[in-house]
């Protein structure tokens, strides 16, 4: 099932940008509003060791037990 989508005013400089995106990119300004929604739900980079190191300060971890809960909670949600 497809769904419609729409972009409320947007300011006139990000339409610019978007069109000669989409002309670069041979596509029209749906195809390449499209091409970047996908990419951005699709992305899914490794983190780097240091945004591994903020995670772990920002949920407070403190035993081995707690990291192999969440990773195991992450790799189940696949």
């Amino acid at each position: 099932m497809s769904l419609n989508l729409s972009i409320k005013n947007a300011p006139d400089h990000v339409v610019r940008r978007l069109k000669a995106r989409a002309q670069r990119n041979h596509r029209s300004l749906q195809g390449e509003l499209l091409a970047i929604v996908e990419a951005a739900v699709e992305a899914r980079h490794p983190l780097t060791p240091a945004e591994v190191s903020a995670e772990v300060g920002r949920l407070k971890l403190r035993t081995p037990a707690e990291s192999a809960r969440i990773v195991r909670r992450d790799r189940n949600g696949r």
